[in-house]
């Protein structure tokens, strides 16, 4: 069973030309770059976009990548790709979900694991850094509900 975020954000997107074949169907590799462009606007709102985490001395490389297609993206077509934050102890899990904008019909589901490597010497790390932990939890206190 998929879990739930305890975070999220949604961004909207148009599928350019430059991203569909000749039956004006989403190529699948772009679905990778839309979980991105989704990936770095929650971290961004979570305050722990990518520039902070290279300031930190970090790197999060993606170690896990899954992809479920339900129905094709077109060119043309407005999405809502949500980005839920569900892991941040350990390593850095989300789960997307990508949406028609228009009538809320699931499109895609996804999931990211990444771990934090420390820059100074390539060392993977076994627990997420303190500072990436502080600055998650810090806004997930400001952003819960009483």
């Amino acid at each position: 069973m998929r879990a739930n975020g305890v975070f999220a954000v949604d961004t909207e997107l148009t599928v350019p030309f430059f991203d569909v074949d000749s039956m004006e169907v989403v190529w699948h590799g772009h679905y990778v770059k839309y979980l991105e462009i989704a990936r770095c606007a929650l971290l961004d709102a979570l305050g722990h976009g990518y520039v902070r985490m290279k300031d930190t001395g970090y790197a999060w490389p993606i170690i896990d990548l899954q992809l479920r297609y339900a129905r094709a993206a077109r060119f043309g077509q407005a999405l809502v790709v949500r980005a839920e934050l569900v892991e941040w102890q350990n390593r850095l899990k989300i789960h997307y979900t990508l949406s028609d904008a228009a009538s809320g019909e699931r499109l895609t589901r996804a999931s990211t694991i990444q771990v934090a490597v420390k820059l100074a010497d390539g060392e993977m790390q076994l627990v997420s850094p303190s500072v990436f932990i502080d600055d998650i939890e810090r806004h997930l206190a400001r952003h819960s509900s009483p």
